[in-house]
């Protein structure tokens, strides 16, 4: 099996004559589908592959409360206000599950905090895009929550018990945020004819930085191989990618709105749809900084580390106070 996925795969990926002996028991325990706990041994490769990547899981689940927080007080109802309250408080514990998880590996939240403002580390580049009105509320449920929902339901399976075990709440929530979505651009989009065309429009704008939610193109991506090998990841970017289209172009019939891609049909011969790639030159102008919104997004994130300062110092004072006194009553 794991030949297999090393010649399916591709590049970067260690063959077994160059492992040592410790690596390849490491390998054997993988292709087993046992889970790896934090006191296991485990190649130092395998140990920052899991740290990026649920750092960067836990950054975008945090950074990604911000377009909808903007919501929060101009919801048109009531009922609407509280359904969105509870998503954003539910998009802030699902960071604190992965932080907690990524602690495991011995990385703490502040030094993933520190590789963020830094820019070491990145978030997903879908929360680098404005949310212009509230049918874009709908979208990011429906869409953004759609895609990550494709992503993450595969991670429950993931090598590492603590990500593994942490995905399996965030999954449970996240499918509710993204009905929640639907339900939004179900009821504009059978609304007047203003809000439907704002429906549409939510969709035109979302579409494809969705796609991008995915990652680049098999071919082009660099940790994919090896994370698939140590079964971090499940699926391929691209795998995924068609897995998303395929459900997604009947609901947006069932809505009457238009996927805006020209090329989209579907294939019999392939039994998926067709359909066109995004702009990567934009996805990676995106993820290095050049996006429509990451200036706010990043500021956002560091006014609230400076403004915390004064709670993490108060709490190691007390920590300090309290191992003081041990000391002294021994």
């Amino acid at each position: 099996m794991y030949a297999q996925m090393v010649q399916s795969t591709g590049k970067g990926v260690k063959t077994r004559a160059e492992m040592t002996e410790e690596e390849a028991r490491f390998q054997d325990r993988i292709d087993a589908g046992e889970k790896i706990e934090p006191r296991d041994w485990m190649p130092e490769g395998y140990r920052k592959t899991l740290i990026r990547q649920i750092g960067q899981h836990a950054h975008s689940e945090i950074v990604g409360q911000l377009p909808e927080g903007n919501w929060i007080t101009r919801a048109p109802t009531l009922e609407r206000k509280a359904i969105l309250l509870a998503k954003v408080q539910d998009e802030a514990g699902h960071g604190l599950y992965l932080y907690c998880a990524a602690e495991t590996l011995g990385v703490s939240r502040d030094e993933l905090t520190q590789d963020l403002l830094s820019g070491r580390m990145k978030y997903s580049s879908i929360f680098n895009y404005p949310t212009l009105t509230w049918a874009d509320m709908g979208a990011v449920g429906w869409l953004v929550d759609g895609a990550a929902i494709m992503n993450q339901v595969p991670l429950q399976r993931t090598s590492y018990g603590p990500y593994s075990r942490a995905m399996i709440r965030i999954c449970k929530e996240e499918s509710f945020h993204q009905r929640q979505g639907y339900d939004i651009m179900m009821k504009m989009a059978k609304g007047t004819p203003e809000q439907k065309r704002m429906a549409q429009d939510a969709l035109n704008r979302f579409w494809y930085p969705s796609l991008m939610m995915f990652g680049p193109s098999d071919a082009d991506s660099v940790h994919s191989a090896q994370s698939m090998a140590w079964k971090i990841k499940i699926n391929t970017n691209d795998e995924l990618r068609q897995k998303f289209v395929d459900q997604t172009v009947p609901q947006a019939e069932l809505l009457g709105l238009t996927i805006p891609d020209p090329e989209l049909k579907w294939n019999e011969a392939r039994g998926h749809h067709d359909f066109s790639q995004p702009d990567w030159s934009e996805f990676f102008a995106v993820i290095q900084g050049d996006g429509p919104c990451n200036s706010e997004r990043m500021e956002a994130r560091r006014k609230a580390w400076d403004d915390g300062a004064w709670v993490r110092e108060g709490l190691m004072a007390h920590a300090a106070k309290k191992a003081a006194r041990k000391v002294a009553a021994e």
